[in-house]
């Protein structure tokens, strides 16, 4: 049963027609105290909140009801409404454990989506509490199609079977973990096993859009819009309608465009450009990342509602030197494809190479594995594979630092330029010629730059 609390009586009215003629039982109360009676009296199944039962616009009350909801079930999924909407209540809100936040007026479709994924969510959960099942890979793929995933590794078994609950709902996932760890494979699986897997899956590298482009590239543009529109441009939200978008890369967003996809997010409405008049969309998000967006937010680099908006299910995809138990699953997907594609039908990689393969670190982990396995089986004369083989390319393979560039505010330029001098001369043991390359200037240049931040180094060594 879905329980309303909210003290004006359209409002309950409407609610109340909605649902019912969406055959869901529910009922409705206009305080605290008759929800609270309600909640211990009947099995709720989820509660729409409303932040004010009185001429008070703070949300203190709702707040308030919603920590002591929380207390009586921390699980029961909670969706706040309010027609005195702001982004610190709705933060306020999300960090005492609600689920969703909707304005008023509100969207029947967005609502009734989000009742639709928070119910089935808590469903499928409580169902897997009380039968806790470790499942195979064989038992999986008979339920879930994931045959463009190669994975034993039970950490990979665990995420791929939520992975396969989530995905029959309309609920927003943030797939987080390194580069190169597959997370857009994990998105495409999301999508393929949907009640919208006939519908389009449109990809968006958001690290790849410009702040002046983000608009147009995301919402589309009417011709004249801006200097050079000559003609109409459908956007990304469109293209996908009825379908899934795949934000890859959303903690490279900047704060601008931040602001602008987190309005079409939680009211599933935007304009397009040179367009005043409002679209709206029905669409699954399901967003990537190989950022920590916690630490981004606490830096305030990252909207912490917007991460609220996204982050619904979390995946986090583990590196590949945590299930080495993949890699020669992997190494048999890969080599069954490149003995197709290049026409080499008795390819193979012998034991012993397999087995030095499992103990390197991978910094770039498949992406990294799938690259080196390539370019020695076009370099290799012979078709078994052998250590040697491998750890030739691995030799050309350029490094992936450890070490990233500094966070806005963490160090000044000229802070930054020392380190970045000290590095080069550490890194060519000292010599002034080389170190000057690296840096792209000349030795009087460096020069220069030693003795104006006092940087000791051998005028010998060079």
């Amino acid at each position: 049963m879905i329980l309303i609390i909210d003290d004006d009586i359209a409002v309950r009215t409407s609610l109340l027609l909605l649902l019912e003629q969406k055959d869901y039982q529910v009922t409705a109360v206009a305080n605290a105290a008759d929800g609270l009676a309600m909640l211990k009296k009947e099995a709720i199944s989820l509660i729409i909140l409303d932040l004010n039962f009185s001429i008070d616009t703070s949300g203190k009350e709702g707040m308030a009801l919603l920590k002591e909801i929380r207390a009586i079930d921390a699980r029961l999924p909670v969706v706040l409404i309010t027609g005195w909407a702001s982004i610190d209540l709705a933060v306020q809100g999300m960090k005492l454990g609600a689920n969703d936040f909707i304005n008023k007026p509100w969207s029947n479709d967005h609502l009734l989506q989000t009742i639709k994924t928070l119910i089935s969510l808590k469903d499928q959960k409580d169902k897997q509490d009380e039968q806790p099942t470790v499942f195979s890979r064989k038992q999986l793929d008979k339920v879930y199609d994931f045959q463009s995933i190669v994975a034993a590794d039970p950490q990979m078994l665990e995420l791929l079977e939520i992975a396969g609950r989530v995905a029959k709902t309309d609920a927003s996932v943030l797939i987080t973990g390194e580069s190169g760890t597959g997370k857009e494979l994990i998105a495409e699986a999301l999508h393929q096993n949907s009640l919208r897997k006939n519908r389009p899956f449109v990809k968006v590298n958001l690290g790849g859009i410009s702040t002046s482009l983000f608009e147009s590239e995301m919402f589309g543009h009417v011709r004249g819009a801006f200097t050079d529109a000559r003609n109409d441009r459908t956007g990304r939200f469109e293209m996908a309608n009825k379908g899934t978008i795949f934000l890859d890369e959303i903690g490279d967003l900047d704060a601008s465009s931040q602001v602008k996809l987190l309005r079409v997010l939680q009211d599933r409405s935007y304009e397009v450009l040179g367009n005043s008049r409002t679209k709206t969309v029905d669409v699954r998000v399901i967003c990537a990342t190989n950022k920590n967006l916690a630490e981004m937010v606490e830096k305030g680099l990252f909207r912490e509602d917007l991460l609220y908006r996204i982050n619904l299910i979390t995946l986090k995809l583990p590196p590949l030197r945590e299930r080495t138990k993949d890699i020669p699953l992997l190494l048999n997907f890969m080599m069954d494809n490149l003995r197709q594609l290049y026409n080499r039908p008795d390819l193979q990689v012998s034991p012993e190479a397999t087995k030095w393969l499992k103990q390197l670190p991978l910094p770039g982990n498949i992406r990294q594995l799938k690259n080196m396995v390539e370019r020695s089986v076009l370099v290799s004369r012979t078709n078994l594979l052998e250590i040697a083989d491998f750890s030739t390319q691995l030799e050309k393979t350029p490094l992936v630092q450890a070490s990233k560039l500094p966070d806005v505010g963490s160090m000044t330029l000229e802070e930054t330029e020392i380190l970045m001098i000290k590095r080069a001369l550490q890194f060519h043991q000292n010599r002034i010629s080389k170190a000057a390359l690296a840096l792209g200037i000349t030795r009087s240049a460096l020069y220069r730059r030693l003795d104006k931040f006092n940087i000791p180094y051998d005028e010998t060594s060079d």
